[in-house]
């Protein structure tokens, strides 16, 4: 196998790539940031997703039989212009167009996300779409662009859950820390049920597409990460394992308050651990249908468990080396737009 990976700078695509380079696998990352862990430099050529003249000399010259594409702007900052992700759909086009010219691509796994259904409503299948944000939206394009390419190797879209583990940023910068400077309180004690995902499930699931019956994974799509859980039971393991004891709790029209306060401070660009979004995503259900990924590719291998206790010796050891991606705007006149 020859993995070529779009986007292995980022969360998922770090944990993919030492995946592959611990299996002996060949693996080139292309991706406009250099990568998070620096012993992974010697597999990452500098591109950008919108050159295609440039996406043509990389699949040329490495000449990958798989290719796992995970580039894509993730946040979901903007709301009134799509053009600010057309690097999802836009350069997904221009990807897969790549691909479907390239002699000896024998699999690609398309990233998306679970955005592309709005939290507590259930797809009746797999183009069934109602996202809520422009990131949603752009990645909804990116699946349709994914089903009109007539590819003709193996294909499959993957739509992450809520995904934690080594190499997450958001978490390093904001949960983590202030769970060990004693500021983490979580909103209330009542149930709510997410769709989270332990990183090293992820890479398992992605590389069981990458090998599976091409009868069971071809024009499939799979939500990766694990089943869906109370968010209480992960947050008091993370605890317990970041700082060894339980977390503390506040009414939740308390913790409402701060959100709001965050937003304005947010609006002011201060820095605070929790917004009206933040809010929403530790107060609201979001369960997305796991059952078809266990049935097709199995039963992943970590518990919770063992991911707080990687997630945690990373975050001691290894966390504070990882340099923040720059955040890119594809558009012109975009702010941060690189030339």
């Amino acid at each position: 196998m020859r993995l070529l990976v779009t986007g292995g700078s980022g969360f998922i695509g770090t944990n993919l790539v030492q995946s592959s380079l611990d299996r002996g696998v060949e693996v080139l990352n292309l991706d406009w940031n250099p990568p998070l862990k620096l012993a992974q430099r010697v597999c990452w050529r500098e591109w950008d997703i919108m050159d295609q003249e440039a996406t043509a000399r990389h699949i040329a010259a490495f000449r990958p039989t798989h290719v796992v594409h995970l580039a894509a702007r993730t946040d979901t900052d903007v709301q009134d212009d799509l053009a600010a992700y057309r690097q999802n759909h836009e350069g997904t086009a221009a990807l897969l167009a790549a691909v479907k010219d390239a002699p000896g691509i024998e699999r690609l796994i398309v990233t998306s996300t679970q955005f592309v259904c709005e939290a507590g409503y259930q797809p009746a299948h797999d183009q069934d779409f109602k996202p809520f944000t422009l990131y949603g939206e752009s990645k909804r394009l990116c699946e349709l662009a994914t089903r009109q390419a007539r590819l003709s190797c193996v294909w499959s879209i993957i739509r992450p859950t809520t995904i934690w583990g080594p190499w997450s940023l958001r978490y390093r910068d904001v949960m983590f820390k202030v769970m060990r400077k004693g500021l983490y309180f979580h909103p209330g004690k009542g149930r709510v049920i997410r769709s989270y995902g332990y990183v090293g499930n992820v890479v398992w699931q992605i590389e069981r597409i990458l090998q599976a019956d091409a009868a069971l994974v071809n024009g499939q799509v799979f939500y990766v990460g694990d089943p869906p859980v109370d968010l209480r039971i992960w947050v008091e393991a993370i605890s317990k394992g970041l700082v060894g004891r339980p977390v503390r709790y506040i009414p939740t029209w308390m913790v409402k308050g701060l959100a709001l306060a965050g937003d304005l401070l947010k609006l002011l660009h201060v820095p605070f651990p929790i917004t009206s979004g933040r809010f929403r995503s530790m107060t609201s259900d979001y369960i997305t249908p796991m059952d078809k990924t266990e049935s097709v590719l199995g039963k992943a291998p970590f518990s919770m468990a063992a991911g707080v206790d990687a997630t945690v010796k990373w975050y001691d050891l290894e966390s504070s080396t990882a340099v923040k991606p720059e955040k890119i705007d594809t558009r012109p006149t975009g702010s941060g737009h690189r030339p």
